[in-house]
């Protein structure tokens, strides 16, 4: 039975990951930053020397989008040393690394879905620390996976989906129409990232949900899913200023390893309804 050794388990995507590993055969060692600080090389060559699993998975990362543009050093000490200490031991133990990483290391001003082997260029500090991340995992440990992913929601935490079904009542609700991307179920990443462990895979992918739409056609679908009717307008981005700057296209080529978003949205909301 192959260990798998996750970093960040107690968060949205990590408790649905280790859930979908354990049911396909795989010992599970769950870790948060009380069990490993991954800012400290120490701390993290401690617990992977003792642990020595076959693989990791690091979904452990700083993912607040607009604080990190006035806190950029907290975000690169998580996202891109934090990184680059687990590349490090991984590579010293032999494990495999598979690091979660964003649509938010393109520029985004494109027309065509981002191929794996696009240019990237981040618009913001959260997307240039998650680039630097990747940096570390390429320069440290050959044995990887890096699984970019986009607009991620699940059952386990704070949500784009869960925020709009919550403002649901309102009388009047504007929502961004014009930043384009994949949204992405928890489950399906997690399915995602296992198809590729089975596969034996290496290198850099894009694990989101097939298709595309805007932050607006992402909540009237799910509006519409949920049996809901409300009063949803559309908006540009310039109405709706943010402090860190958002992609308009993120869209990214995941050649079928995951599902058509529209699919996997009207799973989780029938999944919420139980």
């Amino acid at each position: 039975m192959k260990k798998i050794l996750v970093t960040g388990a107690n968060g949205m995507l990590g408790q649905d990951l280790c859930p979908t590993l354990t049911k396909n055969g795989f010992e599970v060692i769950k870790t948060d930053v009380a069990d490993m600080d991954i800012t400290k090389y120490d701390v993290v060559k401690e617990v992977l020397t003792n642990v020595k699993p076959d693989i990791v998975i690091h979904c452990a990362a700083y993912t607040n989008v607009d604080k990190a543009e006035e806190d950029i050093n907290v975000a690169r000490l998580i996202n891109k040393t934090g990184t680059e200490n687990i590349a490090k031991v991984c590579a010293d133990i032999n494990a495999k690394l598979v690091y979660i990483s964003t649509d938010y290391v393109f520029k985004g001003d494109g027309e065509k879905p981002y191929l794996p082997t696009d240019a990237t260029n981040p618009l913001n500090n959260y997307g240039l620390t998650k680039w630097e991340g990747e940096v570390a995992v390429r320069k440290y440990c050959k044995n990887h996976i890096i699984a970019r992913t986009s607009w991620l929601y699940g059952i386990h935490g704070k949500n784009f989906v869960e925020t709009m079904l919550s403002l649901a009542d309102k009388p009047e609700l504007k929502v961004v129409d014009d930043q384009i991307g994949c949204p992405t179920w928890t489950m399906e990443l997690a399915r995602g990232i296992l198809k590729l462990i089975k596969e034996e895979k290496t290198g850099t992918f894009h694990v989101c949900g097939s298709g595309k739409t805007s932050w607006y056609g992402f909540a009237k679908k799910a509006f519409e899913l949920a049996g809901l009717s409300v009063n949803l307008k559309p908006c540009t981005t310039d109405e709706f200023p943010r402090p860190a700057k958002r992609p308009k296209y993120s869209v990214m080529e995941n050649y079928g390893i995951t599902r058509n978003w529209e699919e996997a949205l009207k799973d989780y909301i029938e999944l919420r309804k139980v």
